[in-house]
C-alpha cells in the first residue's frame, strides 16, 4: 500500500499467448470472482 497500489486493483500481464486463450482465461477468472 505504500506504493499506492490498492488491493482492489487488477494486474493483467499478457504475453505471446493466442488471443482466444487470453479471452478464455479472463472469462474464467471473472466467472470465478
Amino acid at each position: 500500500l505504500a506504493t499506492g497500489v490498492n488491493p482492489s486493483y487488477v494486474r493483467l500481464s499478457v504475453g505471446i499467448e493466442h488471443i482466444d486463450d487470453i479471452i478464455s482465461d479472463l472469462s474464467n477468472a471473472l466467472d470465478a470472482a
